[in-house]
């Protein structure tokens, strides 16, 4: 996995062009007034101006095409072409039929011009483009004086990474220089092809010289007289190795404890590196720490180096052992040994042993490498682990009639002990467990249907992980809701609540819409729903109790069958019966007349009462406003600058606007919406499928899913009102409008078709064709017989089929990475 999650793997937006009997994928092209604006000061730009497209330089369009990402990160605006048949910028629009030059601007100014052949594939535009920004932070050395003179003039004040790189343009060169991007301003970053600058370190040219990189300690030397101790990179020169070694260069040579070693918290731990501990006392400690400095030297950036006071009570290492290692990864063990010399610990690391051990786990690891699943992962790594269910009761064919049976309510998770999903879910399961251990009032359960097979056949269970709440007589109530800790919890937690809840009077109805307690769990819910009936003799009262026990746990309801429940339907312009929403955080207050002629109606209705007519998207609210099948105008807002204001909401003129806009029928055939990138970061990803850059914000888009896939993007120099947003739409229907980008219909496939998750989700949506019961055994699950009962709606997996729209497919795999 990438150091900072990724939320997805989306997809650049992308136009194609016809040139001659050539069709080439191209990048967007630059008009002539957002040309001029590209060469705005202070912003730099990699541009390429095309005339006819060969076939040479369509492969280098496919590429500067994939380098526009990367590029972006580093503030760098790429791949923007100039048609020069459209427009003729002098100097760079000459008459040959193919240009082969690609230019990099700072404002109106050209830093360098690449050939194509130079820039011919992602890591070598990266690279050289880096290299053309850094020109004067990154020095380059071809003598020995040339690296001397560097050194006399950081010495006392940085540290100076050496790159040894034989040829420009290759992976090793792109990691070098994001590195120097992220760390220039610490480090000074030098480039050398070898020859004799690397005797000054003392380091032998090989025979065949590859590229390598050294970490020069010239930071701390006291004297310009003395020399700068340098330490070596002994791995490849990839972006992971590279920043993991420059992390490891700025912890500490030595680490001091006085806590045993498995209680040891050091500085860059997580960094993927072994600790070696070293045992002292009293009576020893100059000695020691003399040794262990020599230790951490001699294996710097390769092992971190601990030293243990063993005076220390907190210390229960046996006497007779004076040193121990621990290899990186979770749940490696603490491996004690007796040290007698330098020389033995430093042959440990670099010899067979430990590097044994680690090829054998790397190795455990390799059958997996197609496998990028988190879950998958999760599962493998405790796969010899005996599986604890905490808190959690674990149910038999004798207990399980018997607890689902007593007074309190019992929350059952159904589940395999082999599924990568259930073992997932069982770890949300124990959290909630432990959240509510001193909470009486629902058990929380599970059943493992691998061995209590029969159990869960009696209960029809089809679909593992499956969670289901029972309550003395009334039905059992599957949970369709997000299966992580927070949604898991907020189930438990509302499910005892009464569904629904009775309301004797005009004050209780008002403060149970208003979001006052009537129950220690009210708070979770944002939504609240009232049931207005002229009495309880009213037929529609036992339609709503069914109606209530199904939406049990999703949100509050209550119900007032009462005289006055008319005057509360006549002040809302409604006839009972009716039902009364209400939503945090104002509360306001919209009505609906009902039509109750079954549970499974006014289950209906509920649901589509509590979508918000301006909703904030998120991950866990997606799939209910993706089933209205309407095009989404989505306004992106910007997340805050600083964390503690993160949920901050910018931009209220501009949600103001579209929330009125909202409220009219103007846009009854969109889906007006909204999200915030801070409150949820998936947005981004979003937005960078859509466009291809994350735009100023707010941003509103136009994403037309079900439609081609197309996506119009409102012209940001434009005021975002409503007026101009319905004119922006109309000229949409019109086709005056060009789209912005394009949302391609591509396959998204497992690494594994086993391991085919979406697919699982679609065949338990209801309506799905090939539906089937799986007959369990004691080793197996075979497929037999149509399901029933596989066709409940999961909340959090949609009653969408995604292999027939694949551009939903792209939008749920953005948002769920």
């Amino acid at each position: 996995m990438s150091r900072d999650i990724c939320f997805a793997v989306c997809l650049v937006c992308i136009k194609w062009v016809s040139c001659g009997t050539l069709s080439v994928p191209r990048v967007m092209e630059l008009t002539e007034d957002s040309f001029v604006r590209t060469l705005g000061p202070g912003k730099t730009s990699f541009l390429y101006f095309g005339n006819q497209v060969s076939p040479t330089i369509a492969l280098f369009l496919e590429q500067l095409e994939k380098s526009a990402d990367a590029l972006q990160d580093y503030g760098i605006l790429v791949a923007k072409v100039v048609n020069c048949s459209k427009i003729t910028v002098p100097k760079y629009c000459t008459a040959e039929k193919v240009l082969k030059k690609a230019y990099l601007f700072r404002g109106s100014d050209v830093l360098k011009s690449f050939g194509t052949e130079t820039v011919f594939d992602v890591n070598a535009i990266v690279a050289h483009v880096l290299f053309a920004v850094l020109f004067d932070e990154v020095k380059s050395v071809e003598t020995q004086e040339e690296l001397q003179s560097i050194e006399r003039a950081v010495k006392g004040r940085a540290d100076i990474v050496l790159a040894q790189l034989t040829m420009l343009g290759l992976p090793e060169h792109r990691a070098v220089m994001e590195a120097a991007f992220v760390y220039g301003a610490k480090h000074q970053f030098v480039l050398t092809k070898g020859g004799s600058v690397l005797e000054r370190l003392g380091v032998e040219e090989p025979s065949s010289p590859g590229p390598r990189l050294w970490f020069l300690h010239c930071r701390e030397v006291p004297h310009q007289s003395d020399p700068c101790r340098h330490t070596a990179l002994k791995k490849p020169l990839t972006t992971l190795n590279i920043y993991t070694f420059l992390q490891l260069m700025d912890t500490l040579l030595v680490t001091e404890a006085s806590v045993d070693p498995s209680d040891v918290k050091v500085v860059g731990s997580h960094l993927h590196a072994p600790l070696l501990f070293l045992f002292s006392q009293s009576e020893t400690l100059a000695f020691d720490r003399v040794t262990a400095e020599t230790l951490g030297w001699r294996l710097r950036g390769e092992v971190g180096v601990v030293l243990i006071h063993r005076d220390s009570p907190a210390v229960m290492t046996p006497v007779e052992y004076n040193a121990a290692y621990r290899l990186p990864g979770e749940g490696s063990t603490i491996k004690y040994f007796s040290m007698n010399s330098i020389e033995e610990v430093v042959n440990l690391f670099r010899g067979d042993t430990v590097q044994e051990e680690e090829q054998d786990a790397d190795e455990d690891w390799g059958v997996f490498d197609v496998l990028d699943d988190e879950v998958v992962e999760s599962v493998y790594r405790d796969r010899e682990v005996e599986l604890d269910v905490g808190l959690v009761a674990e149910l038999t064919s004798d207990t399980f009639s018997r607890t689902t049976q007593e007074s309190r309510p019992v929350v059952v998770l159904f589940f395999l002990r082999w599924d990568a999903v259930s073992l997932a879910v069982m770890q949300s399961f124990k959290e909630v467990a432990d959240t509510l251990q001193d909470t009486a009032d629902t058990q929380l359960a599970c059943v493992d249907c691998d061995e209590w097979t029969d159990v869960c056949s009696s209960q029809q269970i089809t679909a593992f992980p499956t969670v289901r709440l029972y309550r003395p007589g009334e039905p059992p109530h599957t949970y369709r809701g997000m299966l992580g800790t927070q949604g898991l919890l907020q189930y438990v937690m509302l499910s005892g609540v009464a569904a629904p809840a009775l309301l004797s009077s005009t004050e209780e109805v008002r403060s149970f819409l208003q979001g006052d307690l009537l129950h220690p769990q009210a708070e979770l819910s944002s939504t609240r729903v009232v049931g207005l009936l002229s009495s309880r003799q009213d037929p529609g009262w036992a339609v709503f109790e069914d109606a209530a026990r199904a939406l049990r746990g999703e949100t509050l309801l209550g119900l007032f069958a009462d005289q006055q429940a008319g005057q509360w339907a006549e002040d809302h312009s409604v006839t009972l019966p009716a039902i009364l929403v209400s939503r945090a955080p104002d509360y306001s207050i919209e009505a609906h007349s009902l039509q109750l002629s079954s549970n499974e109606d006014l289950v209906s209705v509920i649901e589509k009462a509590l979508l918000d007519m301006f909703p904030e998207v998120t991950v866990e609210n997606l799939p209910q406003y993706l089933e209205l099948g309407k095009p989404l105008l989505l306004l992106f807002l910007g997340p805050a600058g600083d964390e503690e204001q993160i949920y901050s909401l910018e931009h209220p003129d501009a949600r103001g606007e579209l929330r009125r806009l909202a409220a009219t029928s103007s846009l009854d055939s969109y889906l007006p919406c909204w999200i915030h990138l801070g409150r949820t970061p998936a947005g981004r990803a979003v937005l960078e499928s859509y466009l291809g850059f994350v735009p100023q914000l707010p941003a509103l888009v136009l994403s037309q899913l079900a439609s081609g896939g197309e996506v119009f993007h409102f012209p940001p120099e434009s005021p975002l009102t409503s007026n101009a947003v319905l004119q922006w739409l109309r000229r949409v229907e019109r086709r005056e409008e060009q789209p912005a980008g394009l949302i391609l219909d591509e396959e998204w496939n497992p690494p594994v078709p086993f391991y085919n998750f979406l697919s699982i989700m679609d065949q338990e949506a209801p309506g799905y064709a090939a539906q089937r019961t799986p007959k369990m055994s004691k080793n197996r699950v075979e497929e037999e017989g149509p399901d029933e009962e596989a066709g409940h709606s999961k909340r959090g997996a949609p009653n969408v089929d995604f292999s027939s729209i694949p551009s939903l497919q792209h939008y749920w795999r953005t948002m769920n990475p």
